[in-house]
């Protein structure tokens, strides 16, 4: 569904223009908008249309600034806790691990939510170093898995589902953890041992989704609108442009290397090391700028390299 674009209006009346200098637009009548400098211009609201995944009527969002703030104003719409809301999809509600909302909106997307379903707890023999998962967060203290290796150890495990929230592992709650932090306990589990996941898997309506993310990947756009809503921790959300398409290449590049390194994926955590290093002018200057940013990772020598490998054939237009 398009998106809808409004301006509120309200009665003219003395105090309009210091309204209006506060971002509250006024009556066309009363004042002649186009004429005012740029900055003092009314600006219309974004108005997102969105839906239960499971099904549901269609709602309106608009007024937000981060992820939390989305997932607020959303179950407001439907009268639920934010806390039930897992993750969203853009136009599609499918459990569909390319079209996850992360901080940027499509201005034509669509927005559907998956809620809390079935709670299950599985016991998984650690036969082998490597589980296979991959692990992303919904941005707001959910860590579920995006992606499950074909052949791999929890390829097996038939109760365990892309997109199934990690709620504990071996009894620890793990509820607001990072999904880099989730990760790396899973990959820290002793070999030879047995684990356990209490998940959670979203609702469904009668379609059967799959399972596993499969062997091969279909990799999509990042947005489907013609713009993009950009979320933020901090500050204002802003419209932007969507990346070139060499830059999106680069950045569905960068978030390949985070899942090969670090077995997660974040399309926009990708974003921003794209960003980092875009203007920098060698590999040490980068690795200075991606520690000062993004610290907390503790990306190893190699992704580091990659990724300015990356950036370097981006900056020249040689990736394919």
């Amino acid at each position: 569904m398009p998106l809808g674009l409004r301006v509120k209006k309200k009665k003219a009346r003395s105090t309009d223009v210091s309204k209006l200098m506060e971002g509250e637009p006024i009556a066309q009548s009363a004042w002649n908008a186009q004429s005012l400098p740029l900055e003092l211009q009314p600006k219309p609201k974004l108005v997102f249309h969105t839906q239960l995944a499971h099904g549901s009527s269609t709602g309106t969002v608009e007024g937000f600034s981060n992820i939390q703030e989305l997932y607020t104003k959303i179950a407001q719409a439907f009268d639920i806790s934010p806390s039930e809301i897992l993750y969203c999809t853009l136009s599609t509600p499918k459990i569909d691990m390319e079209r996850l909302l992360g901080a940027q909106i499509g201005l034509e997307d669509l927005i559907f939510a998956h809620v809390k379903g079935t709670q299950k707890e599985v016991n998984v023999h650690k036969s082998e170093d490597a589980l296979g998962l991959t692990i992303t967060d919904n941005g707001a203290g959910y860590a579920f898995i995006k992606k499950i290796k074909y052949g791999s150890l929890m390829d097996s495990v038939k109760n365990v589902c892309v997109g199934d929230h990690i709620e504990e592992i071996n009894g620890q709650n793990i509820v607001g953890w990072r999904h880099f932090d989730v990760a790396k306990m899973l990959r820290e589990l002793q070999k030879d041992q047995t684990f356990s996941l209490k998940l959670i898997e979203p609702k469904k309506a009668f379609e059967i989704q799959p399972r596993s993310g499969g062997g091969k990947t279909t990799v999509g756009k990042i947005t489907s609108g013609k713009g993009t809503l950009r979320l933020r921790s901090k500050g204002p959300a802003t419209v932007e442009e969507l990346p070139s398409e060499i830059d999106e290449k680069a950045i569905q590049k960068v978030d390949y290397f985070l899942e090969l390194y670090l077995g997660i994926r974040d399309i926009e955590l990708a974003t921003t090391i794209f960003e980092v290093g875009k203007d920098k002018l060698n590999p040490d200057e980068f690795a200075v700028a991606l520690d000062e940013t993004l610290g907390d990772f503790a990306f190893p020598d190699e992704f580091v390299f990659d990724v300015w490998g990356t950036i370097g054939d981006a900056k020249q237009g040689r990736l394919q």
